[in-house]
């Protein structure tokens, strides 16, 4: 359990080289993140604010289990002298991503990522290419020179030493998944763009290919958030979840479009997260399921005599479930005195 609630930033942080800078906390006149704008068309996209994540709520959120956090300082050290790549300069990452179906029942996403921070851009790309001992490939697009890696071979490469370390265990779970070629090119100064070849292609030389407008309210209607998103779900969205719940399945697939937020204020984290359906009464049945799940989940937690389980159940207690026509909200505030339960050294 201690690791779960952090992998995917983590592992995101690392394999995407996103960090940043010490900062203070945003202030409320923050504008939305400006590179969101600038991907493609895509079914999803997110916004992490990575100088105030590294820097603010990550020391946070881990603040209780001091030796994870040393063990990622550390392993974000090694990874520098290592590559020569300050992954700390990082500042505003936005990340847009597009489902393609290559089987009946298998789906793979395709990232693209534009990274800006207090870096050398062009400096980073020579780094990536010293990195990879020359087997990239180059070619020409949109005016820039984009280069051309195995994303597993890099990785695999420049992963942290030690058969311990938690960040070499989440990237063991994520090798096998790579494959394929990642691409990355100078966008600006200070800024990268990275990722599969057929997206960054489409960046760079199809102008009219922009995030749909509405998608892009969604993913910014918390500017000042660590991190947010939003996305177009499929149809059949339960068959991804492999749910055995018919009733829930069916509330998943009445899903279309969901968005949220996740923030550190004061002593508390924040996670918001809304599920908009087609119909009100697919909205009104949604509701109505998560809250019987709700009361269940705390009934069966009531009597556990564990720290982490009465957590679970002050969580349970905590989360507010609205409506509104054919959305639902989801808004739960974790105090960090309980998020040390969970995540504190055993």
């Amino acid at each position: 359990m201690k690791s779960k609630f952090f992998a995917l930033f983590i592992a995101c942080a690392l394999i995407l080289n996103a960090a940043g800078a010490a900062s203070a906390q945003t202030k409320s006149t923050k504008t939305s993140n400006q590179l969101l704008a600038l991907l493609p068309a895509s079914d999803g996209v997110a916004a992490l604010d990575a100088k105030r994540f590294f820097n603010v709520a990550l020391p946070q959120l881990l603040s209780g289990n001091k030796p994870m956090l040393d063990e990622i300082n550390g392993q974000i050290d090694d990874f520098k002298a290592k590559t020569s790549i300050d992954i700390r300069q990082f500042e505003q990452i936005a990340v847009g991503f597009t489902g393609k179906q290559v089987s009946e029942n298998v789906t793979q996403f395709e990232p693209i990522v534009l990274a800006r921070g207090n870096f050398s851009a062009s400096s980073i790309v020579t780094l990536a290419k010293f990195a990879s001992n020359g087997t990239y490939k180059e070619e020409k697009i949109g005016g820039r020179t984009v280069y051309i890696f195995s994303a597993k071979e890099i990785v695999e490469k420049n992963k942290p030493a030690g058969k311990s370390s938690l960040i070499q265990k989440i990237l063991d779970k994520i090798l096998p998944s790579l494959s394929g070629e990642t691409a990355i090119t100078v966008y600006d100064n200070n800024t990268l763009a990275f990722g599969k070849l057929e997206r960054l292609r489409l960046m760079l030389t199809d102008g009219k290919s922009r995030v749909d407008a509405n998608l892009l309210a969604q993913a910014n209607r918390s500017p000042n958030a660590v991190a947010s998103f939003a996305a177009n779900l499929p149809k059949g969205f339960s068959s991804f979840m492999n749910l055995e719940n018919d009733e829930l399945g069916k509330n998943l697939d009445s899903i279309r479009q969901v968005y949220g937020m996740m923030d550190v204020v004061g002593e508390n984290t924040q996670v918001s997260f809304t599920a908009k359906t087609l119909e009100t009464a697919q909205a009104e049945g949604l509701q109505q399921t998560m809250t019987d799940l709700r009361e269940l989940g705390r009934i069966f937690l009531g009597s556990s005599k564990g720290d982490d389980k009465k957590v679970y159940v002050r969580m349970l207690e905590s989360l507010k479930i609205t409506r509104v026509a054919s959305e639902v909200t989801f808004d739960l505030q974790v105090p960090q005195t309980d998020i040390n339960v969970l995540i504190g050294a055993k």
